[in-house]
């Protein structure tokens, strides 16, 4: 690419015109003026190496493509709205990437004060931070505008079409404080987690609702449906009301398996510290069998020995022993992944971490906002598909081949 040229101005003149921040950097300033001019520049000598040759020097290879006159475009950047002319190729191939063809922000800037907020700061703190690192006074409401252009992305992100199947997905909810008519109340978000058909981590969706409820896990699954999915193999979930009776309204052909646990973390509150190792040792018995039947086997027994004392205990295994029992059918590769939620409550942990210095939020937007930004941070260290997938799906691909078998 051929050098560029600073533009033609008096710097001297320009700059002794300048009497406060507002003129150097504010709307219409000079570093806007200058920064236009650069990128302009920029794009053109993109072009010119796109086409190979100067702008007004001939092609007389038999692959011809020329200039083919240039398409507006409005910018937002550090230093205010910047008009550019983006130039376009008679083949319609010329991809410029110092602004992307649909990239209408080009601001560090924001991108900064979106990076803050995405991990948990205040607006009063983010206000400091930017007035600490570039000497620029940024009021509340231009944060909250920098940050409110992150909705548009949450919005789309949060439509976006999925895929017809996902073997494994969990689900869970978790909790924030949000104001809202001047009092603080419990919202309840939700979060679906799933491993596609080549084993990849994804988050499908966050929703804000009042509470966790049958109502609510309806249209969460309607709207995954809505957007394409077609068919879950098997979801995983922590014993959550009503959300069974809510996926197999929709999903029919769906395993559900209950975390095993927070079953067993469920029992252990009711047994006295004296008992609990012994407990423990026959209530094993009953989670690591090989097979139902041994299970069932392993329960009975402990029904005998502790029925009388911890009828409680036993009484919420057999209630929810068809939720439970679930991962009896697969084998040890798939047993591993599906007998815990584990997986999304390390998600819900780092979420934790990103806005844990939040005490509330103003609004279900603002909530919203923090949980698409830290969930966009944390999906960027998904790289690599589950550990043996390739067992899991073959596994899968044969108990499930009328369901699987076109997406593999």
């Amino acid at each position: 690419m051929k050098q560029l040229q600073i533009p033609d101005i008096d710097f001297n003149k320009e700059l002794n015109k300048c009497r406060s921040m507002e003129d150097l950097i504010g709307k219409n300033g000079l570093m806007q003026r200058l920064f236009g001019d650069i990128i302009q520049q920029f794009l053109e000598a993109e072009m010119e190496e796109h086409l190979g040759r100067e702008k007004y020097e001939r092609d007389i290879s038999e692959n011809k493509n020329y200039r083919n006159g240039y398409s507006s475009k409005n910018i937002r950047t550090s230093f205010g709205e910047v008009d550019v002319n983006v130039p376009r190729d008679r083949n319609s191939k010329f991809e410029p990437k110092i602004v992307k063809k649909y990239e209408t922000v080009c601001n560090e800037l924001d991108k900064k004060v979106i990076g803050l907020y995405a991990r948990g700061m205040s607006v009063d703190d983010i206000k400091s931070e930017i007035d600490e690192l570039y000497g620029v006074d940024i009021s509340p409401a231009m944060i909250s505008k920098i940050t409110d252009k992150v909705m548009e992305t949450a919005i789309a992100w949060q439509n976006r079409s999925l895929d017809c199947v996902y073997p494994i997905v969990y689900m869970d909810a978790i909790h924030f404080k949000v104001k809202e008519e001047h009092r603080i109340v419990s919202k309840a978000a939700y979060i679906c987690m799933a491993l596609d058909i080549k084993g990849y981590k994804d988050i499908l969706g966050i929703w804000v609702g009042e509470q966790e409820g049958a109502k609510f896990w309806l249209s969460v699954c309607n709207d995954l449906k809505n957007r394409g999915v077609r068919d879950i193999i098997i979801a995983c979930m922590d014993g959550l009301k009503g959300l069974p009776d809510a996926i197999k309204a929709v999903f029919p052909n769906v395993s559900i398996q209950n975390c095993i646990v927070h079953q067993i973390r469920n029992s252990i509150k009711y047994i006295a510290s004296k008992d609990s190792k012994a407990f423990m040792k026959d209530l094993k018995n009953v989670y690591k069998a090989t097979n139902e039947d041994v299970a069932l086997n392993a329960l009975q027994s402990l029904e005998d020995t502790w029925g009388e004392k911890y009828s409680i205990v036993i009484q919420s295994w057999r209630n929810n022993w068809q939720n439970l029992s679930t991962y009896f059918d697969f084998p040890p590769e798939i047993r591993r992944i599906i007998y815990t939620t584990n997986a999304l409550e390390g998600f819900n942990r780092q979420l934790r971490k990103f806005t844990k210095i939040r005490t509330s939020f103003p609004t279900d937007d603002s909530l919203m906002k923090a949980l698409y930004l830290a969930t966009e941070q944390i999906m960027k260290k998904w790289i690599s598909p589950s550990q043996n997938w390739s067992l899991t799906l073959a596994q899968l691909s044969i108990m499930f081949e009328d369901r699987l078998e076109q997406y593999i």
